[in-house]
């Protein structure tokens, strides 16, 4: 009797160990997730491409020879690629591409910041118009191939693109000059800094992959470089460590 009372003992201590074990596993896993998301998707994002820089918008109603309104614009591409080390035995596709929840967290000391989609029109790929600017979403479709006028994707990799733009840094007045160069050092005839446009960015960028929502969270420090006093800065990013996906559920 003492001896099967023992062997129970045995036997609950044991299974108490291994539900230990198993739970302890279970919160090693999902640790491991929260710190490095997703590492075997289909599509991955690959590159992200900065080009900052500067430009006038022309005011009407002046007698002056040039008359600026001063745009700082950050035009931002993004690169996915498929991802050769994913084995499936069905077809995957990219099903749209979104840019969402988009937040300033640290504004500039001057301006205010609009985020732009590309135009479809002739001519610019942005357009100041009202209704390019992006309130929520900016969503990109899967197509057979990227066209970033129209909003597609390439549903087998492709490229995106969006622009953020400090619309309100000021206007420039002059006679004097002989010509103007649009780019950041239209900046400092405000006599302004870059320190005095800088700003933080930040977003959620999701990839739905055959009906699949992955989604990481992105932040971006703009403009990427002394545009004032370089006129255009340009930055690459292609160690993406940094940018988590996770599985939407």
């Amino acid at each position: 009797m003492e001896t099967d009372k023992r062997k129970q003992t045995i036997k609950f201590y044991v299974a108490v160990t291994v539900l230990v074990l198993i739970l302890i596993i279970i919160a090693i896993i999902m640790i491991k997730y929260e710190v490095e998301g997703e590492q075997n998707m289909p599509f991955k994002l690959s590159k992200i491409i900065v080009v900052s820089t500067a430009e006038g918008v022309e005011q009407q109603g002046t007698d002056k020879k040039w008359a600026f309104n001063i745009f700082q614009n950050n035009d931002i591409y993004f690169y996915i690629d498929k991802n050769n080390e994913y084995k499936s035995e069905k077809q995957m596709y990219i099903d749209s591409v979104s840019i969402e929840n988009i937040e300033v967290i640290n504004s500039p000391q001057i301006g205010e910041i609009k985020a732009y989609m590309p135009n479809s029109s002739e001519g610019r790929m942005y357009s100041y118009a009202e209704d390019s600017i992006v309130d929520e979403v900016l969503k990109y479709n899967g197509a057979t191939r990227s066209d970033s006028r129209n909003l597609k994707i390439g549903n087998q990799g492709g490229n995106i693109a969006i622009r953020f733009s400090n619309t309100g840094i000021g206007k420039y007045e002059s006679n004097d000059d002989e010509q103007i160069v649009h780019d950041g050092t239209l900046i400092k005839k405000l006599e302004k800094t870059t320190d005095d446009i800088k700003f933080t960015v930040n977003f959620d960028f999701i990839i739905a992959i055959n009906k699949n929502k992955y989604k990481a969270k992105i932040t971006l420090d703009l403009p990427c470089g002394d545009i004032v006093e370089n006129g255009t800065a340009n930055y690459e990013k292609s160690d993406m460590k940094d940018i988590i996906f996770k599985r939407e559920k």
